[in-house]
C-alpha cells in the first residue's frame, strides 16, 4: 500500500490555475513532442526497461532553495511538501523505491531551453504553456493554482479590492515565472513590474518598502503572508486571461521517451485518490477564503 509520508502542516492553502511564459526556439530546434502520451499498460514500463539518464535510478530536478510548502527545510529527498511527495508517489508507483530516487539542483531559469537535461524530469511548480512546450514535454497536469497578491498589512496596496487597484503600484514577482506574466498581461501596472532574481529578494524589498505588493502562486503566497512576513495580508487572487484555469506540470526533454510512463503512473495516482491525498495534506488542511479581485 502507497504511504504518504508525515509532514507539518504550517498554513492553510487554497488552489485553482496559474500560467506562464518562456522562450520559444527555431525550427532546427524543435524535437518530436510527446506531451500528452500515456502508456497503454505497466507492461511496457518495468523499470528495467525505462530510458534513464542512469540505470535503476529515477533523476528529478527542481530548484535551490526549494520552498515550502512545495518542499520542506530545502531537502527535496526527505519526501516533505507537497512537490516532494508527489515525486515519491509517481517514483513508487513506477516501481522504484525511495532509495533509487535521485535530486539534482536545477535552476528554474534554466528549464525552458532546448536541449538535452540532466535529469528525467523537473518538478518545480512549472506551469505547462504553449510557449513552453515548444521546446520541452510536458506530463498531464498534477495541480492548478491562481496567482495571489502579498502586501505589507496597513499599506495602501492591502486596500486593492480589484486589479484596477493595482495599476499604479509598484508590483514585482521573480524572473521566469508565472506570476512575473501574471502582472504585465493581467494586471497590466502603469510602471514596469520589478524583475526579481527569486523569492527571497522579493519578499525582502517588499518589508523595505521597494515594492508595494509582490505577485506568487496562491500556496506560495498564503505561506508567505501566514508564516514568513507574519505583517503582510494577502490582498486577493485572481486568474491570468479570462480566468483560465492551467497547471502545473512534470518538465522533460523534448522527446523523452519516459514521459509516457510517467504520465501513466500519475493517471494512476489520481484515479486511485493519492494525489488528492497528498493535496490536502500539504496545500488544503482548512478552507481558506482568499477574496477575488477582478
Amino acid at each position: 500500500m502507497r504511504l504518504l509520508r508525515d509532514h507539518r502542516t504550517l498554513v492553510a492553502l487554497a488552489a485553482i490555475g496559474l500560467a506562464a511564459a518562456a522562450t520559444s526556439c527555431s525550427p532546427e530546434d524543435e524535437a518530436d513532442d510527446n506531451t500528452g502520451e500515456v502508456a497503454e499498460s505497466a507492461d511496457e514500463c518495468a523499470v528495467e526497461d525505462l530510458p534513464l539518464k542512469e540505470e535503476g535510478v529515477l533523476t528529478i530536478g527542481t530548484d535551490s532553495p526549494a520552498y515550502e510548502p512545495w518542499f520542506v527545510d530545502n531537502d527535496p529527498s526527505n519526501g516533505k511538501g507537497f512537490e516532494s511527495a508527489v515525486a515519491y508517489a509517481l517514483a513508487e508507483e513506477m516501481g522504484f523505491a525511495k532509495d533509487d530516487v535521485k535530486w539534482i539542483k536545477v535552476g528554474f531559469n534554466s528549464l525552458a531551453k532546448p536541449g538535452d537535461k540532466d535529469f528525467d524530469f523537473d518538478i518545480n511548480q512549472v506551469s505547462i504553456s504553449p510557449e513552453r512546450d515548444k521546446v520541452v514535454d510536458f506530463s498531464e497536469g498534477y495541480y492548478s493554482a491562481a496567482q495571489a497578491v502579498i502586501a505589507l498589512k496597513g499599506s495602501p496596496a492591502a486596500e486593492a479590492t480589484s486589479l484596477d487597484d493595482l495599476k499604479d503600484l509598484k508590483l514585482g514577482a521573480q524572473t521566469g515565472t508565472t506570476s512575473l506574466t501574471a502582472i504585465r498581461e493581467t494586471i497590466q501596472p502603469d510602471e514596469d513590474p520589478a524583475v526579481l532574481d527569486d523569492t527571497n529578494v522579493a519578499k525582502q524589498q517588499l518589508q523595505n518598502g521597494q515594492l508595494d505588493a509582490i505577485v506568487a502562486d496562491l500556496p506560495t503566497a498564503l505561506y508567505i503572508s501566514a508564516v514568513e512576513i507574519p505583517d503582510s495580508t494577502l490582498v486577493g487572487q485572481f486568474q491570468v486571461e479570462s480566468g483560465q484555469t492551467e497547471e502545473f506540470g512534470l518538465l522533460f526533454e523534448q522527446g523523452n521517451e519516459l514521459l509516457p510512463c510517467v504520465n501513466l503512473a500519475l493517471e494512476n495516482l489520481k484515479e486511485d485518490g493519492t494525489l488528492a491525498d497528498i493535496e490536502q495534506q500539504w496545500l488544503s488542511a482548512d478552507v481558506v477564503s482568499v477574496p477575488e479581485l477582478q
